[in-house]
């Protein structure tokens, strides 16, 4: 149906986890972004990721969540869609946590958009390496527990 935009087929080599249980009336991927796991009460934490990170992000919301911190997920499938969409919409969807961590296997570019020039970035700062996306993901430090420990440092 999209011919003016981004349109992609997304495939993983990797083993993920279905993690959207629930089948919406629409595709909440056609806004770019949709939240995965709604917080217990008012977010203080908002994760945003996208792919297999969804996945740590998801975890991660889990450990905070066990620990009283009240935390979302937000999965990005498509950032340049969810900038596209009208100022209201993407604050609905980005929310006012005072703490937004992304969470990509790549570089912060266009994440600020996202999280604020503030906001907490996991994920890489170099470029180069390859191997299994466990092992990378260890390396880089885009993990779970990362993403916990950068979230209660930010809360202080």
């Amino acid at each position: 149906n999209r011919t003016d935009g981004p349109t992609l087929l997304a495939l993983t080599r990797q083993n993920v986890p279905q993690l959207r249980t629930s089948v919406p009336s629409d595709n909440p991927c056609s806004h770019g972004a949709y939240e995965l796991v709604a917080a217990s009460g008012e977010a203080k934490v908002s994760l945003f990721a996208s792919g297999s990170e969804v996945e740590i992000a998801v975890a991660a919301q889990k450990e905070l969540a066990g620990r009283g911190i009240a935390t979302r997920v937000v999965s990005v499938p498509s950032l340049e869609l969810l900038l596209a969409q009208p100022d209201d919409k993407q604050k609905a969807v980005i929310g006012n946590a005072p703490v937004k961590v992304a969470i990509e296997a790549a570089v912060r570019w266009g994440w600020d958009a996202v999280i604020g020039h503030d906001g907490v970035f996991i994920g890489m700062h170099s470029f180069g390496e390859s191997g299994p996306a466990k092992d990378l993901f260890k390396h880089f430090g885009i993990t779970a527990e990362a993403t916990v420990n950068a979230a209660l440092k930010r809360l202080g």
